[in-house]
This record gives C-alpha cells, sequence and structure tokens, in this order.
C-alpha cells in the first residue's frame, strides 16, 4: 500500500468530496495487501506530524489541527518503469481488492477522528487542491 500525502489549505475532486485545511491522500492498493496495512497506513497519516506548531515545527498532526482528509483511489502510483517508458501496473491490487482496502483506510481514518471525504473508487476524475508548504510524504505500508 502506498499513500502520496500533501498537506492542503483545500482541495477536492470533480467526482465528489471536497475539504478544507488537511490531507489530501493519494492511495494505492498493492496486490497482496491485506487489511492489517489499511489499518496502520491510517493511523500514521492520522498521526503524522506535518502541520507547525505555535514554534514553526511540525509537531501537530491533522487531529491536532481539526483538519480533514480528501481520500482518493489511485492505482497508477504502483506503476513500474524499471523496464521502459510505459508502466506497468501489475503490482496493482485487483479493483475488487482495492476499493474493499480504499473503503476500509477511509474508515479507520474516521474512526480515529479524522473528517473524510473520498472520491469515487475508480473514477476518472481531476483533483484539485491548494498545496500547504508544500508539504508532500510518501508512505508504503
Amino acid at each position: 500500500m502506498r499513500a502520496v500525502v500533501q498537506r492542503v489549505e483545500r482541495a477536492r475532486s470533480t467526482s465528489g468530496g471536497a475539504i478544507e485545511a488537511g490531507l489530501c491522500v493519494l492511495l494505492g492498493v498493492a496486490d497482496g495487501d491485506e487489511p492489517a496495512a489499511a489499518d496502520r497506513l491510517a493511523e500514521k497519516i492520522a498521526k503524522l506530524r506535518i502541520f507547525a506548531d505555535e514554534d514553526g515545527k511540525f509537531d501537530r498532526s491533522v487531529l491536532d489541527v481539526g483538519g480533514s482528509a480528501l481520500v482518493v483511489s489511485q492505482f497508477t502510483l504502483l506503476g513500474d518503469t524499471a523496464k521502459g517508458n510505459r508502466p506497468s501496473f501489475t503490482a496493482a491490487a485487483r479493483p475488487e481488492l482495492a476499493e474493499a482496502l480504499y473503503e476500509r483506510f477511509a474508515e479507520r481514518l474516521r474512526e480515529l477522528g479524522v473528517p473524510v471525504e473520498t472520491g469515487v473508487f475508480g473514477a476518472t476524475m481531476q483533483v484539485e487542491l491548494v498545496n500547504d508548504g508544500p508539504v508532500t510524504i510518501i508512505l508504503d505500508m
């Protein structure tokens, strides 16, 4: 499971879902990922200290600042270009597994206290966001 986490002033997807300050999470589910990985990744992201405290140091999480998360499925995060210029997506999970883990990840974030909006799984969409910082973190589970 791979996530690209961006601290944002606001974000929205054209398929639905919009947030003000918080995190935009692009989530890729790999073949062989388990529910426990979705839970661990959600917990890591909920507690990830990438928001500044009063001294300007990264010491606050999305929970600490009362932010939200826009979670967007993105199988292309699992693209492999090691053998040429056209990405191979064979490492990505099949849609039925990926959707279940995507939904589990979003639900676990909610359980932890993060308000979550989502795009539509598997839909073609545009994601608009205003980066804050910019701050972008890549996490693999």
